[in-house]
């Protein structure tokens, strides 16, 4: 599953990043979903803040920010539309189960390694009803800035992350293009064991 490790390192470089010091919000400062481009901004906040802690308090931390600002359903089902058609709901009901565990997994180390990281936000576009989208640049030190589009969609009237595209990586597509890789070639089951198995 390369392509969907590489596609979580690219997330993991946006999401780790603190906020510019123009943009920076206040240290321990609740997530703000009342607009997109302050969503983006705390809530980057908030990661940079747990991966500087305790590694098994970074994954709880990380766990409850994906549980309340990703739209982990929504993008989860993406993941996997080609296989809707053909899975049980008992295999569909292990996979949502298995996702946030896995995704938590797979990304708290990168997490921490891009915790020197810094973001900055530039504007923030309207997109289709209850869309948008977030440009801003991430730079570790010594690196050039690199690009991050965050795609965010409300769900129940709150803003949440349902895509990144960092460097021109879609995460979501890799992801899927990963997932659907395992399961031709070894099977729907498979994919929920890995996933169980990463977490």
């Amino acid at each position: 599953m390369t392509k969907f490790r590489t596609a979580i390192a690219a997330l993991a470089f946006a999401s780790t990043a603190i906020v510019a010091p123009a943009l920076l919000a206040p240290a321990g400062a609740a997530v703000d979903a009342s607009d997109p481009q302050r969503f983006v901004q705390t809530l980057t906040t908030d990661a940079f803040a747990a991966a500087n802690g305790d590694k098994g308090q970074a994954k709880a931390k990380f766990r409850a920010l994906l549980a309340q600002h990703v739209a982990v359903d929504e993008m989860g089902d993406r993941l996997i539309r080609r296989w809707l058609p053909t899975i049980t709901p008992a295999q569909r009901a292990a996979y949502k189960a298995a996702l946030p565990t896995y995704l938590v997994g797979t990304y708290t180390d990168n997490l921490i390694t891009y915790s020197d990281a810094t973001i900055k936000v530039i504007s923030a576009q309207p997109g289709n009803a209850g869309m948008a989208s977030v440009i801003t640049t991430v730079q570790k030190p010594g690196r050039s800035p690199v690009r991050a589009i965050w795609s965010l969609m409300q769900v129940g009237g709150r803003w949440k992350v349902s895509n990144v595209t960092v460097a021109g990586i879609n995460v979501a597509m890799a992801q899927a293009a990963d997932f659907d890789s395992v399961v031709q070639r070894q099977g729907f089951d498979a994919l929920v064991r890995i996933m169980r198995a990463r977490g």
